[in-house]
């Protein structure tokens, strides 16, 4: 449409003018079709293509400015003082950017709580933006992540789940465990060296397996997620005691 809106002023034009000149029938037919040709690709086409595209690709913008202002989903986490207020400071920072709190989570920490957000921010507002929120709210030590609604599905009710598969299958826990807490099993040769001391190893004993080590770089695991691998890990041993055909092992 655009490529027609731009020629056919253009072919009219140039007839018009040729047909009234007094040359011969040859050079008529080739002064027009260069003329026409020149002046469609190098001057009329570009200018209405510029002038027609909002309107002809107005669906697709609309479409594009819509995805760019959707809703995103964050994770984060910072440590906050253990005293009134604290909550209500962060959360009127994260409102002053429109972020909605989906979900939080507090786990007693030396020193404070950390606590444990799903976000809901709009799609303008970017990392830099959240952290900067989780500053000016009173947290320590911000730390933000992008995330998927995966997020949203209950802790306990995913540990659960696991738990269920640990008992039929007690050599299941590693990976159990690896997909709990979203992290990497560090092979055996690698967990003897020494990590950064930030949180992110975990080292959950087992009787037959020994010590399993899990790694998580640039988010520390909390004392819930700790303690609930250990508990895995116990039923995992509890379960491997019994014989397979035992109707407690059922």
């Amino acid at each position: 449409m655009a490529t027609i809106a731009a020629m056919l002023p253009v072919e009219l034009l140039v007839h018009a003018l040729i047909v009234e000149a007094h040359l011969p029938y040859a050079a008529k037919v080739l002064v027009l079709t260069l003329t026409a040709t020149v002046l469609a690709i190098w001057v009329a086409e570009p200018s209405a293509a510029r002038l027609l595209r909002g309107w002809l690709h107005a669906p697709a913008l609309r479409h594009r400015k819509r995805l760019a202002a959707a809703p995103a989903l964050w994770r984060a986490r910072a440590v906050l003082r253990d005293q009134p207020g604290a909550l209500q400071r962060i959360t009127r920072a994260l409102a002053r950017l429109d972020t909605n709190i989906l979900s939080i989570h507090v786990h007693p920490v030396p020193g404070g709580v950390l606590d444990e957000f799903v976000l809901s921010a709009p799609g303008l507002v970017g990392e830099r933006e959240l952290l900067g929120a989780l500053l000016d709210g009173g947290g320590r030590t911000p730390h933000v992540w992008p995330t998927t609604a995966l997020a949203m599905a209950d802790g306990q009710t995913r540990a659960l789940s696991l738990a269920a598969r640990i008992a039929a299958a007690p050599d299941e826990l590693p990976l159990a465990v690896a997909e709990l807490l979203h992290a990497r099993i560090v092979p055996p040769s690698d967990a003897g060296s020494k990590g950064p001391d930030d949180g992110t190893r975990l080292k959950i004993p087992t009787a037959w397996h020994g010590p399993i080590t899990f790694s998580r770089p640039g988010e520390p695991f909390t004392p819930a997620e700790s303690a609930r691998a250990h508990r895995l890990a116990e039923l995992a041993e509890t379960m491997s005691y019994w014989p397979a055909g035992s109707p407690a092992a059922r």
